[in-house]
């Protein structure tokens, strides 16, 4: 991962957490009920996750209580603003900036001697089965501040009230009491610590609750696709929601998401575009055997691209140019079907949200869609990180340098 950090493509707005910090990190932990960390220093995302912590504790979801409990923290007015890296939910960068949004004064304020701590209700307090993910609908943003800060403030109130009373202001348990409080928590007389909860309207997402799980709700018809088979195996069983189920592996979902308006796919003119470049390159790198050349190289010299490409057997020539092929014959015959002459996968590859979708929708539709067929690497890394991340594990180093190259040059 060395070469993505170098290139700030890995993790590169991450808040660094120490000192002081880290103690009121703990006490979050301990106020949302979970073991504090043992580290000194760390590093947070926009929701208060730590990919160190998650390391430590050998749990990505260590902010959760169960899949229908997440939680995050506050702890500095930097993470407003800044990536959820891992999210739970689609939609929780969304929820943050809306929590900014509303309370961004306050957070500033509060954060500079306490921290907050969030919780995302859903009124669901666990998940029996795949399905009680269409219960999903406002999320209720709780805070909590840790040490009771604002409980400590009413009391300070009071305690001022009190030494208002009668001749109370010569007494000097009052004075004491006062100048305990002052000391432990600060003047609380002007501070505003009051945050009441919010409310956040959801409607289609993806969550990986039982895997990873999409929830597109905001169409003809409501479609839930699964990545998870066992997941998908228990779905199917229910017959009490009027849903359409899928896997994300069964080519009847991109059929059915271009029924409903969903997605598309014009290869006359996606052909014609850097995107569909990206893939082709990125399809052939897959069947180089033994280059003599840096892959790097091959891919980004059109001579060389060439020359590899006729090197590769039929089969897999057809894979990487079965587009051109197919819109080639197709001028000269209609008797020609897209599934005689292009391979699914590239074929999954060059689809795309449908024109008419919300910003947000095409978002979540082109998340999915990289899921389906991960050969864009550029979108892959927009769109899902994680799967990227996993991906790029897995190849050469001259694939990874041309991989790396071709997000910078886009960004």
């Amino acid at each position: 991962m060395q070469k993505l950090k170098d290139a700030n493509l890995y993790r590169s707005e991450l808040i660094p957490v120490s000192g002081k910090l880290v103690e009121r990190y703990n006490e979050c932990l301990y106020t949302l009920g979970f073991e504090k960390t043992k580290l000194k220093s760390f590093t947070i995302d926009g929701i208060g996750w730590s990919p160190e912590i998650a390391e430590e504790k050998n749990n990505v979801n260590y902010l959760n209580h169960g899949d229908a409990n997440p939680h995050g923290i506050i702890i500095s007015p930097l993470q407003k603003g800044k990536p959820v890296y891992v999210p739970f939910h689609s939609f929780d960068r969304d929820m943050m900036k809306f929590i900014f949004k509303t309370y961004g004064a306050k957070i500033n304020d509060i954060t500079r001697d306490s921290a907050i701590c969030l919780d995302f209700d859903q009124d669901i307090d666990a998940f029996y089965e795949p399905l009680d993910l269409l219960r999903y609908d406002t999320i209720s943003i709780g805070f909590r501040l840790i040490n009771d800060l604002n409980k400590k403030q009413e009391e300070q109130f009071a305690l001022i009230e009190k030494f208002k009373t009668g001749n109370n202001f010569i007494d000097e348990d009052i004075h004491q009491l006062l100048l305990d409080s002052a000391n432990a928590y600060g003047d609380l007389r002007n501070r505003d610590l009051n945050l009441e909860n919010i409310n956040f309207k959801t409607d289609s997402f993806y969550t990986r609750a039982f895997k990873g799980v999409y929830v597109l709700r905001d169409f003809i018809s409501t479609i839930i696709v699964f990545e998870d088979e066992e997941a998908y195996k228990e779905a199917i069983k229910d017959t009490h929601h009027d849903v359409l189920i899928y896997h994300i592996s069964h080519d009847q979902l991109i059929d059915k998401l271009k029924d409903h308006l969903i997605i598309d796919c014009n290869l006359e003119k996606v052909v014609k575009t850097k995107r569909y470049e990206r893939i082709k390159k990125y399809e052939l790198s897959k069947h180089l055997n033994e280059p003599k050349h840096p892959i790097s190289e091959i891919l980004d010299n059109k001579a060389l691209f060439k020359s590899y490409l006729n090197r590769i057997d039929v089969s897999n020539l057809k894979k990487v140019t079965g587009v051109e092929m197919y819109l080639e014959r197709l001028e000269r015959s209609n008797a020609f079907k897209i599934s005689d002459l292009v391979d699914t996968d590239m074929y999954h590859a060059l689809h795309e949200p449908h024109s008419s979708l919300e910003v947000k929708h095409q978002d979540l539709i082109w998340k999915l869609l990289v899921n389906v067929s991960p050969n864009d690497v550029l979108f892959t890394y927009w769109y899902d990180k994680q799967q990227f991340y996993n991906d790029y594990k897995n190849w050469e180093p001259g694939l990874q340098d041309w991989v790396i190259q071709t997000i910078s040059n886009n960004i």
